[in-house]
């Protein structure tokens, strides 16, 4: 299988959504299931499309400052608010190396805007989206509060009980260095099934929290949670394209990033 490049890069997906991400593959991720979260992580299943090994997490840099001036370069081109981290791989595999590429990255856009904190921070905000395999340390959350940094906290009810006791603390933790967001993985639970009428219970204490992002789950038809029917899906078009999907709140956004109104809780 091909490896992913060391080479940092920015894209953007068919959503609109420009990502810069600082490691691709998700070793945590694909350690216990090689199909990744919930059966059925979107970017394990693209990188199994294309040949790439995303049970290995390559950390990608820059190559040298040439480089750099040209992704910030690109970053301030692009016409949207913020640029993510966390769309194929989880910046909390190494937060040290993802501590260094947003200190880059802010440092070349940096103008006269003040954080929430009191710090100089770029008008383009970084948003994370972690599950937190690894907890960020004391010194690396005082560095985190320097940058104008949105963290989305990935869970959900099937989560098992450490690895969401952990995020709920991390999410909780965070509003003190950062913009802090919930981002639940959310599912239409069929209460009429026993599994699905616990988890149910589990997803009504989640969306009680403050700041929250709901996200639509989209399914095959061979996960686990479809064929023993603990949660409802329905054919839905996503992009132009069929798609299989459990959706929580019927009045969630499943669209374009550029006419979403949350953009990933910068506007929250």
């Amino acid at each position: 299988m091909k490896q992913y490049s060391f080479k940092i890069s920015l894209t953007k997906n068919d959503r609109g959504v420009y990502s810069i991400d600082p490691s691709m593959g998700c070793n945590s991720g694909v350690k216990d299931n090689k199909k990744g979260c919930y059966n059925d992580c979107y970017s394990a299943k693209s990188a199994k499309l294309y040949g790439f090994d995303f049970s290995k997490t390559i950390l990608r840099d820059f190559e040298n400052k040439k480089h750099e001036r040209q992704i910030i370069k690109e970053i301030k081109s692009i016409n949207m608010p913020f640029i993510r981290m966390g769309s194929s791989g989880d910046p909390s595999e190494n937060w040290e190396h993802t501590l260094k590429i947003i200190k880059i990255i802010s440092n070349g856009l940096i103008d006269r805007q003040l954080n929430l904190f009191g710090y100089l921070a770029p008008k383009k905000q970084i948003v994370i989206i972690t599950k937190h395999w690894t907890n960020l340390t004391n010194k690396q959350l005082v560095e985190m509060k320097k940058y104008n940094v949105c963290i989305n906290t990935s869970v959900s009810a099937i989560d098992n009980f450490s690895e969401l006791q952990n995020r709920i603390n991390q999410y909780e933790l965070l509003k003190k260095y950062s913009k802090s967001l919930l981002r639940v993985v959310s599912f239409d639970f069929n209460i009429n099934n026993k599994s699905g009428l616990y988890y149910n219970k589990i997803q009504k204490n989640l969306f009680k929290n403050n700041n929250i992002i709901d996200t639509v789950f989209r399914a095959s038809i061979s996960n686990q949670l479809v064929k023993e029917k603990i949660i409802n899906v329905k054919k839905s078009k996503f992009l132009g394209k069929n798609a299989l999907i459990s959706k929580y709140n019927k009045k969630t956004y499943f669209g374009k990033c550029s006419t979403c109104l949350e953009m990933c809780g910068i506007n929250k």
